[in-house]
């Protein structure tokens, strides 16, 4: 039976909760292996070891335990693994700031040696779904650290001084071993000190903040993203060492997206550069998003992607931008030879404003 086979089942074990089947499905897998690939049969073992102690098989490869709210005993973070995740698509600029931290990164011990600390702390600022989680999961994939995200439901409490002990509990988990930390939605938790709604805990909560931020260790990353910078502690941006202002995407960066996104379905590519002016404003969520309902009606009906790429472009826009519409109309009649009345009913106008549009 080849590896392979192996896999399906030990999903739906796993997804069931089987965890008779999933041991015997992993011995099987160490023992077909075992000599071609025994660094992964060995993890595997350790993981097997570790839970039939009863103990969290996380631990095998060095996770230790969350740390948890003491009164309601929930994990404060989410931890993962670090996997594989593509590089997002910036901007050059943007393009340029990353690389600099990964060489920063890679060259560590010569500049710890040196009495200098790369970029460890990152605060990354921008619009909702211009891709701020997606590049702390990058750089966790990057450097092969294990990712921690903070669950914010869990650190926020109502209790006098409970907020700070979590938050100190959190940060101390990620300085013990290398670790990728995410802080989401960061001005929940970094509000500047003069807001005189709280009652003084949010204030604790950013001194908390700024004695960690300067004493962040080399080895693990710290990442704060927020949707409101103007929110923050002014103080809070001066203990990072570096801020990213993330913003949507230029048309290269939608031209990039668009070509990965596609890049299992022929599409024209002449068509792919006017959709990507028309996404002008457009959050790389969002044009992700478009791409997928696409595909699906592509698979689904067998339709020309150019079309239905176009004519889903129209539904988000709404007929709202007018500036979208000329161009839209203009597209639709120089590329798919639309009648006025098909422009009409994509957009939601009449046919006269259409002959405007296109005046």
């Amino acid at each position: 039976m080849r590896i392979e086979k192996y896999i399906a089942s030990l999903v739906r074990a796993s997804l069931d909760n089987d965890m008779r089947s999933v041991r015997a499905l992993s011995t099987k897998i160490i023992r077909r292996i075992k000599d071609e690939n025994p660094d992964i049969a060995y993890e595997i073992s350790e993981a097997l070891n570790y839970n039939a102690s009863g103990i969290s098989a996380s631990r095998s490869i060095g996770y230790g335990f969350l740390p948890q709210d003491n009164d309601s005993r929930i994990d404060l973070i989410r931890l993962e693994e670090p996997s594989e995740i593509i590089r997002p698509f910036f901007n050059e600029k943007l393009n340029e700031i990353i690389n600099d931290i990964e060489i920063e990164r890679n060259h560590i011990n010569k500049l710890v040696s040196m009495g200098l600390k790369p970029t460890s702390s990152i605060l990354i600022f921008g619009e909702p779904g211009v891709g701020k989680t997606h590049l702390a999961k990058y750089f966790s994939s990057l450097f092969k650290l294990k990712f921690a995200s903070l669950d914010m439901s869990s650190a926020v409490s109502s209790y006098l001084g409970k907020t700070g002990q979590n938050l100190k509990k959190v940060i101390d988990f990620a300085k013990e071993e290398p670790t990728l930390l995410l802080l989401d939605e960061f001005d929940a938790i970094a509000k500047k000190r003069d807001d005189t709604t709280d009652l003084g805990e949010l204030k604790r909560v950013v001194n908390v903040l700024l004695k960690e931020l300067e004493e962040w260790p080399a080895h693990s990353i710290l990442v704060a993203a927020t949707n409101h910078p103007e929110l923050l502690d002014k103080a809070i941006w001066r203990r990072f060492d570096m801020a990213i202002n993330i913003p949507l995407p230029d048309y290269d960066a939608r031209l990039e997206i668009i070509e990965n996104e596609f890049k299992d379905i022929v599409i024209d590519f002449k068509k792919k550069e006017l959709v990507a002016k028309l996404l002008k404003d457009v959050s790389a969520a969002e044009i992700i998003k478009l791409c997928e309902k696409t595909k699906k009606q592509v698979i689904i009906y067998d339709k020309s992607p150019e079309k239905v790429i176009f004519i889903e472009l129209a539904n988000m826009n709404q007929g709202k931008n007018i500036e979208f519409n000329k161009m839209f109309c203009r597209i639709a009649r120089e590329e798919f030879s639309m009648t006025y009345r098909e422009m009409a009913n994509i957009l939601g106008k009449s046919v006269s404003a259409i002959q405007n549009y296109l005046k």
